[in-house]
């Protein structure tokens, strides 16, 4: 059952949630490093048609896009489950991991988190502070509904982790290490306590960039 390969670059949110969920799980996986400059490569290609990641290997089956991971490994692995029963929590649940694709991460992490992270480390490239101006009232918008969600909750949907705090907290972690973490979170202080609690689960301990890292040479 626990045959899990996943390809994903090091330091990735979106590969961090998919290897979070697996240590909440319990479950054993071997981590597959991508090169960034490969992701164009007939090799990751085979994997990915769109040059993306994560990518999971389940024996002979394999799947990309991090939400359908991330709700295989719960149907799969059903214990403990990281869905709510409660149907409407769980569409909630769903609700929120949108949000984080699609107005968190799109014009927001992908902007500000290039900026400030990987262009100046990986690309030696200056940040763009016009770019990431621009970004800053998306990035309030954002954080200020992610906070009016999470409202007094321990967990976005309630009392228990779920999927949406498992991919919600890898990006926001990856933006705590920005000079911009201070302004969008100074009236949000909620989600700098929830992810203090996410950061103190052995499950984000696991998967921080340094010791995926370290795994990923020591394969």
């Amino acid at each position: 059952m626990d045959n899990f390969t996943i390809h994903s670059i090091p330091g990735s949110p979106f590969g961090r949630a998919v290897l979070a969920a697996f240590e909440e799980k319990g479950a054993s996986y071997r981590f597959a490093s991508v090169a960034p400059g490969t992701l164009r490569q007939p090799e990751h290609l085979a994997r990915h048609p769109f040059g993306r990641f994560p990518v999971i290997d389940h024996g002979a089956f394999r799947l990309y896009e991090t939400q359908a991971i991330l709700r295989y490994i719960d149907r799969i692995l059903p214990q403990p489950a990281l869905t709510p029963s409660n149907l409407q929590a769980a569409a909630r649940m769903d609700q929120l991991m949108n949000i984080n694709d699609w107005y968190l991460f799109q014009g927001v992490g992908n902007v500000i988190g290039f900026q400030r992270v990987i262009g100046p480390r990986f690309m030696g490239l200056n940040p763009d502070e016009t770019a990431i101006a621009a970004a800053m009232p998306k990035a309030h918008a954002v954080f200020d509904e992610l906070s009016r969600q999470l409202g007094d909750k321990h967990y976005f949907v309630g009392d228990s982790v779920s999927l949406a705090d498992l991919l919600l907290a890898p990006q926001l972690d990856f933006l705590r290490a920005t000079p911009e973490w201070a302004p969008l979170t100074a009236k949000n202080t909620n989600l700098c306590e929830w992810l203090a609690r996410m950061n103190e689960r052995q499950s984000m301990i696991a998967t921080t960039w340094a010791r995926v890292s370290q795994t990923a040479k020591a394969a």
